[in-house]
């Protein structure tokens, strides 16, 4: 958005605060949030956005929970877990849970969630989050055991967020697109009605278990879809909304000069980068050509976006994940110079002394995408920007006919680097450098018992991807979090909106 525009807006709506129109709905004891992007199916494992792990964890437990404050792990539908072998876990799970629709949470909703998951043919849309699995086994009532494919010491980090336990009779009858209208889980909070990316309403499980989630606070939860960050402000500033997220630093500094207004900034795990096309899968493309990956990296001044655009807590990254994750050796990372000229001069030695012209795409902050897109003008490659929804550009991306495009990737706020960089580099259907000795590398890395030899692999894997250059990592994400001051909510540093942490004041 133009500086001059953000100023009238945030003047227009100075007005309509002035006026005393901006409140709450605590008489009514709901919550009223924006969501920015569009969902594309609630059922937590056919869809890969943010919005849709928020909802998830509001909707439906796992085995095991992580405390974000502390990363210690916690008996949530499991009281109890062990390594039976190195492909074993055995649950004792938690008796007396019963899921919104009536049905008694046991073992039998254990295997059948975790056997239809695990199968390629369901057609989960993260692979990485279940594929790791083979099948479960039901030992009595309330005793599981998991099998694992192959050694994955990432197991417990992975049960405690993406894995999600489903009724077993209601999801063999419904299945995803059913479960996508009317969710059923033991969560904190039921679904009370949807429309499809556009409202969610939720409502308190008043049966809710002792859960180490915690018992929620606020009764009702009022989700509306409103793309524009404007109209969102708009929203809340006539008192229709009564908390907004992922706000623009600017929107952001403007709000938090208002005293009706409670504005907060936390670190995310959540990287931006360039992905190209290394493999060529797009077709002819000059991405083919390492140097002409290496121009891309030194075209662009990282630190001069963290500065002038993402603010707060964010800082730029060399690596294909985030530098807290386990095995994300900083260290390994190849760094690239903004040094425009070198970049030109690659682009010649690799054939391109006049630069060139290619198809670029986003989804998300256009803002800075097009920062990026002039970074890269500058030293002559030209674009056809295309900025779509994120369903369409994941489309295009595992069909493999993106040339270009900046992209992000939360990790679903999995502490491991396996949840990013094997992500995207085990030749699945996002993978754009389709390299053998990363491929080998991430194998090893993924699957042995030893924390140094994850690591090493890991280390080697990444010095391969960077050297390569088949990404230019950009920076890390903060997020600005922005509600009346009747709201009390501490944001952490996994980029989950937690409803059951939030109150009235």
């Amino acid at each position: 958005m133009k500086q001059s525009s953000l100023r009238h807006a945030i003047a227009g709506l100075a007005i309509v605060a002035a006026s005393g129109a901006a409140y709450a709905d605590k008489a009514n004891d709901t919550l009223r949030v924006a969501f920015t992007k569009e969902l594309e199916n609630v059922d937590s494992y056919f869809n890969s956005s943010r919005e849709g792990v928020v909802l998830q964890r509001a909707v439906w437990d796992g085995l095991i929970y992580r405390d974000p404050a502390t990363n210690e792990y916690k008996g949530n539908l499991a009281t109890s877990w062990e390594w039976i072998d190195d492909l074993t876990l055995e649950f004792k799970l938690r008796e007396g849970v019963t899921f919104h629709n009536g049905e008694p949470f046991n073992a039998d909703d254990v295997v059948y969630t975790v056997d239809f998951v695990a199968k390629e043919e369901s057609g989960v849309k993260t692979q990485r989050n279940v594929n790791w699995m083979k099948s479960a086994e039901k030992i009595d009532e309330y005793t599981v055991r998991i099998h694992l494919k192959d050694k994955f010491p990432a197991a417990i980090e992975f049960l405690s967020g993406p894995v999600s336990m489903y009724p077993n009779e209601y999801y063999a009858e419904a299945g995803p697109s059913g479960m996508g209208l009317e969710p059923v889980g033991t969560g904190p909070y039921k679904v009370v009605s949807v429309t499809p990316g556009q409202h969610f309403v939720l409502e308190k499980n008043e049966n809710y278990h002792d859960s180490p989630k915690g018992q929620p606070e606020i009764a009702n939860v009022d989700i509306r879809t409103i793309p524009d960050v404007n109209t969102q402000m708009a929203a809340l500033f006539s008192g229709s909304l009564d908390l907004i997220w992922q706000v623009p630093a600017d929107q952001a500094e403007k709000l938090a000069e208002m005293d009706q207004f409670t504005v907060s900034n936390e670190s995310t795990m959540r990287v931006g980068y360039l992905s190209m096309d290394a493999a060529g899968r797009s077709g002819d493309t000059p991405f083919t050509d390492v140097r002409v990956r290496q121009a891309v990296n030194h075209a662009i001044n990282r630190q001069e976006l963290v500065d002038a655009l993402l603010k707060g807590e964010s800082k730029v990254v060399w690596t294909p994940c985030f530098p807290s994750q386990f095995g994300c050796e900083q260290d390994a990372a190849a760094q690239y110079e903004y040094d425009p000229e070198k970049a030109k001069a690659l682009l010649a030695e690799a054939g391109y002394p006049d630069g060139f012209k290619t198809e670029f795409y986003a989804y998300r902050n256009r803002e800075y995408a097009e920062a990026i897109l002039s970074y890269l003008n500058a030293v002559g490659i030209e674009s056809d920007f295309k900025f779509l929804q994120y369903s369409a550009l994941r489309e295009l991306n595992m069909t493999g006919d993106v040339p270009l495009a900046f992209l992000t990737w939360g990790s679903f706020s999995i502490n491991d680097a396996s949840a990013m960089v094997s992500q995207f580099f085990k030749h699945g259907s996002l993978d754009d450098a389709r390299d053998d000795q990363v491929l080998a590398d991430l194998e090893v890395a993924d699957s042995a018992t030893d924390p140094e030899v994850r690591k090493e692999h890991y280390a080697k894997a990444i010095e391969r991807i960077t050297e390569q250059a088949y990404w230019a990592p950009m920076f890390s994400y903060n997020t600005n979090y922005v509600s009346t001051n009747e709201v009390e909510y501490t944001p952490t540093a996994d980029e989950v909106l937690r409803f059951t942490t939030m109150e009235w004041k």
